[in-house]
């Protein structure tokens, strides 16, 4: 049986990390927003006055919760791409690196004498 140690790379802790610190930032953004919209909803309407406690705390848990995996969920494709347009960019060079390596090898080459280019 396979171990899972592509979970403990380098790659995948900084796929988590970049997720939760997505997910906490959507938590905060959304659940100030929702905090927003409750204060709003228990100045202006007597609807959501008159909601229990728990039902409110639902509400708002569910502003953070929507948030926290939108945000995270955009944070990792940033990161993605990131990381593809890195290793990209690393492959590019790498070719680049040989065909300067390839050009500097031919330009030390002497040139070919008037007896070879006859034969």
């Amino acid at each position: 049986m396979r171990s899972h140690k592509a979970l403990e790379s380098e790659d995948a802790q900084e796929a988590q990390w970049e997720a939760a610190r997505g997910a906490a930032i959507g938590a905060v953004k959304w659940g100030a927003a929702s905090a927003v919209l409750g204060g709003f909803g228990y100045v202006f309407s007597p609807l959501y006055r008159g909601l229990t406690i728990q039902f409110k705390v639902y509400l708002q848990m569910s502003g953070m919760i929507v948030g926290s995996m939108i945000e995270a969920d955009y944070r990792m494709r940033q990161y993605e791409q990131r990381v593809r347009m890195q290793r990209r960019i690393a492959s590019n060079r790498a070719i680049w690196a040989d065909y300067e390596k390839e050009l500097m090898e031919l330009e030390d080459e002497p040139p070919p004498s008037s007896e070879q280019k006859k034969k």
